[in-house]
Parts: structure tokens; sequence; C-alpha cells
């Protein structure tokens, strides 16, 4: 199947999920509760990419709800509230958010080879799950993550629903920090790629921002979910702790899952990965222990 044609099968998915997630918010049962309908559009929307991904055989064709479903998410949640809109911070959110799906849904876009591929990692999943494998590929690889993301937009859908005063301040560092992070991920991205269309066997990429990390691109894509945060708890300061539950899901999915998988694969396939280890930070970028190696060559993790 070529690119094209996957392409536009996946966005007749989309649209599809998206028609039914606003068919229920416009003819479904109110709850009373704004977030609450919007969550059950969402998990309505995840129930058809999971329909779609189960008819082509390929989970891939969720990779992209991550970052085309938090926009609509952020406008839908503003049109519905009553801030209006003049609201300054919600342009400020919006912008940030708009830019780090923009990116993340172009990488996507430009690195994926089509419905013929799959991620690896869903592959590993089911292949381990057996005969409970469409459990796992419904839950661990559709339900789930709509979850986390819900989780890490909450503090936006207070930010944007906020009628009242917000702190000026901890808005413009939310920005700062969303800005920052959409930038890691955009220079971890280009070096992979710069690396990928180069590589050697077995090579290890250790170079540029993955000296000083060894995942900058989750650590970037965790900081985003970290601005979202600061946007609501400038809109409610006293609700700090709860607003933080997105940020914590998404730390928590990084250390304990993503990120062993990836180390596990990279230290299997590539000899020279244990000393990338021993040298450059896990996840949190710092300088690298001693130097490079001088036979040391660069890895791609994937």
């Amino acid at each position: 199947m070529s690119r094209t044609t996957s392409f536009v099968r996946v966005i007749i998915a989309y649209v599809v999920a998206l028609g039914v997630a606003a068919a229920w918010l416009w003819l479904g049962p109110d709850t009373g509760h704004l977030w609450l309908d919007t969550l059950i559009a969402d998990l309505g929307g995840t129930l058809v990419i999971f329909g779609f991904s189960r008819w082509y055989a390929n989970s891939s064709m969720y990779d992209a709800y991550w970052s085309v479903i938090p926009p609509v998410l952020l406008v839908y949640w503003w049109a519905a509230g009553d801030v209006g809109v003049d609201a300054v911070h919600c342009w400020v959110i919006a912008v940030v958010v708009g830019v780090w799906a923009i990116r993340l849904t172009a990488n996507w876009a430009t690195g994926w080879p089509g419905l013929d591929h799959e991620d690896w990692r869903y592959g590993m999943l089911k292949e381990r799950a057996g005969g409970a494998a469409i459990v796992v590929d419904l839950f661990a690889i559709h339900v789930i993550p709509t979850i986390q993301v819900f989780l890490g937009m909450v503090p936006v859908y207070v930010a944007v629903t906020h009628t009242g005063s917000t702190l000026a301040w901890l808005t413009a560092l939310g920005a700062v920090v969303g800005f920052a992070a959409v930038a890691l991920e955009y220079v971890a991205d280009a070096q992979l790629r710069r690396f990928t269309a180069h590589r050697a066997p077995g090579a290890v990429l250790d170079t540029g921002v993955w000296s000083w990390s060894r995942h900058p691109n989750y650590f970037g894509e965790f900081s985003f979910w970290v601005a979202m945060a600061l946007f609501g708890i400038a809109a409610a300061p006293s609700d700090w702790w709860w607003l933080l539950v997105g940020v914590v899901v998404m730390l928590a999915m990084f250390l304990g899952a993503s990120i062993p998988m990836m180390e596990q694969r990279s230290l299997s396939r590539r000899p020279g990965y244990a000393d990338v280890v021993a040298r450059v930070s896990l996840f949190v970028p710092r300088p690298p222990r001693g130097a490079r190696p001088p036979q040391s060559t660069e890895r791609i993790p994937g």
C-alpha cells in the first residue's frame, strides 16, 4: 500500500472519529459537566480509530491521535465556556498547543512509512499478550493513551473555561516552558532524522542534544505537559495539587514503559549503547560524564 493511500485512509478514519465525537456532543445526553461530555466523546472517537486499527491490522493508525485531539478539545472547551474570544491567556495557550500539535503531527507524517508498517512496540505488546492481544490493543495502545492525554489537558480545560483573573506571570512561564519543549523536540527529531539517513549498522547517536540525554524527545514531550499544568495552575492556584495529575501520569508512562522498552531494545541491538548508558543521562538533560570514546559511533534509539 502506498503512503498516499495510507494517508487517505488515515484521514478518513479521523474524519469519522471526529464526526462520531461531534455527534455525541450534539445529540447525546448531557451529563451537566462539559469535561465529562468531552471525555465520553473522546473515548468514542478512540473506539472508532480502534475499529480502523483492527480493520487494517495496524495499531499505528492511532499514532496521530495523540497530537490531533488536544487542539480540538481546547477549541471546543473555549467556545463552549464563558471566557470569550478576547481572553489573552486563552490565545497564549492556543498558540502553544497549536505549535506543538502541528510540529508533532508533521513529524509523524514525515517519518511514517504507511499502513504497511506498524510500530514495533505495538507488535511486541500484542505478541506478548497472546490470546488477550485484542484487549491489550484496545486498552494499552488506544484507550489508556487517550485517557493520559485527556488528563494532561485537564489544566487547559480549567484555564480556558476560567472566567476570573489569572496569574499572568505563570501563564507567561508556561508559554516559555511550552515553546522550549517544542524546540527541544524539534531539534532532537531533526538530529535523529539526519543520523538515521546515514547510520551504520549498530551505530549509536550520542551527539548534539542526544549527548545530554538518551531520550531528549521524551523529555521535551514531558516538558510540554508541564507547561499545560502551569497554565491550569495560573487560573486556579489553589488546585495545583490535582492539576499536576496529568504530568505525573505522563512521567510514569515515560519512565515506567516507553523508555524501558527503548533501553532494552537498544542494549540488545547495539553493543556500543552500554557505553552511552554509562555517560549520558537517561532522561533529564545534563552534561555527559567523561569524554566520548574515539571509537564511539552514533546510535538511533529505535
